[in-house]
């Protein structure tokens, strides 16, 4: 019988250097999150990243994300009260931030409900509040997994607050349920140890929605090798030609 595997976040500092940190080889996917970003509606906020690739608002009606070129700055920008997820990625690695308009992010008793479900389907799982704020479980089975999903979809803990232990056929069910979406995009995904290795050839459109559903579907951190092939559509011949002159004037 092999051993459970252990899943333990490192620390996410909410500073310049957060994303660096937070795409660093040992962070990759799932609930929770690894930020909550407060923002007004309105105006403007910004963060100089130490790297950044793209990144991607889930819902553009609440907030924006642009990457100001030339600076690996990132302008954050609130448009109405509400709350959507930012995914970042750089360098073969993502994380996700929440990103809150206009309404403060949700206190640890809003989730005392599913703390308590938690509890009860968890056996062993343990909580702490205040400024050592963490969670710890090991989950053995379906029904502790998706106690866990519904608590850490909340603001009740960041990646970094947690230790989870899971058990393989757990991991192994987790990788069936995100199979066949992946497998609609073009990509293959498997574990290598207790890593995802995600592969395969699509488009930066199926890439981003594959980073989506890796980070929907599962609990927990895990490593990830991204191995995909992203086919970027090419410039067109006149790109950057001025209008009227010929591609290859004589």
């Amino acid at each position: 019988m092999r051993p459970p595997v252990s899943r333990r976040a490192l620390p996410l500092l909410a500073s310049l250097a957060a994303l660096l940190m937070a795409l660093s080889p040992l962070q990759a996917l799932a609930w929770p999150v690894d930020l909550v970003m407060p923002l007004e509606p309105g105006k403007e906020r910004f963060h100089k990243l130490s790297v950044v690739d793209f990144v991607e608002v889930e819902d553009p009606s609440i907030a924006t994300a642009e990457i100001l070129e030339g600076s690996n700055e990132l302008l954050l920008t609130g448009l109405k009260p509400g709350r959507t997820l930012l995914l970042l990625y750089a360098e073969g690695k993502f994380a996700v931030w929440r990103l809150v308009v206009g309404t403060p992010p949700e206190p640890l008793p809003a989730s005392e409900p599913l703390v308590a479900a938690a509890r009860k389907a968890c056996p062993g799982l343990k909580v702490s509040q205040g400024a050592e704020r963490g969670l710890t479980a090991e989950a053995k089975d379906t029904r502790c997994r998706e106690a866990l999903r519904a608590l850490l979809k909340t603001d009740a803990f960041l990646a970094r607050e947690l230790e989870l232990t899971f058990e393989l056929p757990l991991l192994q069910e987790q990788l069936g349920t995100l199979t066949p979406v992946l497998k609609g995009l073009g990509l293959g995904v498997s574990y290598h140890g207790a890593g995802l290795v995600l592969t395969g050839t699509t488009t930066p459109e199926g890439h981003r929605k594959a980073l989506w559903e890796l980070f929907r579907q599962s609990v927990g951190r895990v490593p990830l090798e991204d191995r995909v092939t992203v086919n970027r559509p090419k410039p067109p011949d006149d790109a950057g030609t001025p209008p009227g002159e010929p591609l290859n004037p004589r």
